[in-house]
């Protein structure tokens, strides 16, 4: 008995100090980004997009019939239009943990940005455009960061 409680203890112990799978990193954002964004991580598809003018931000259910979450994307993607619009970023900057790359243009650029939605059948998009070539490049280093973090496989370019 006193063996199999020692043997217990030891693997309790190494259980405690092995590194932490790569998923389980990925997944502190994915708690931080269903708080900030009202909506399940892994029931909804990110995909960011480039354009020569801007690009766009896409988010859609992945069940046609999961109204909730459809509706609670456009609720979301409707909130970050207007944040976005008055140079607020704090739920990207919340959901990781850091600044993106190409915020403070962005905010410093936010007059010559346009920002739209459009519904989608299974949720929504943010259209992001100027003909500034500052705010281009720099929504382009935005989006880019959000392609590599949300690991979307959308093009880079």
């Amino acid at each position: 008995m006193l063996l199999f409680a020692a043997v217990w203890l030891v693997l309790i112990v190494q259980q405690d100090n092995s590194p932490a799978p790569a998923h389980d990193m990925h997944s502190g954002m994915n708690d931080r980004g269903e708080k900030g964004m009202g909506f399940s991580q892994t029931t909804t598809t990110h995909h960011f997009l480039l354009s020569p003018t801007g690009g766009a931000i896409q988010v859609e259910a992945n069940d046609p019939n999961d109204k909730n979450s459809r509706d609670s994307i456009r609720m979301h993607l409707h909130h970050i239009q207007h944040a976005f619009q008055i140079g607020d970023f704090n739920i990207p900057m919340f959901v990781h943990d850091t600044v993106p790359p190409g915020v403070s243009v962005m905010k410093d650029r936010a007059k010559n940005i346009h920002y739209s939605t459009i519904d989608t059948p299974k949720g929504g998009k943010v259209l992001i455009q100027t003909t500034d070539q500052a705010a281009i490049d720099a929504i382009h280093r935005f989006l880019r960061f959000q392609i590599t973090e949300h690991k979307t496989g959308d093009p880079l370019n």
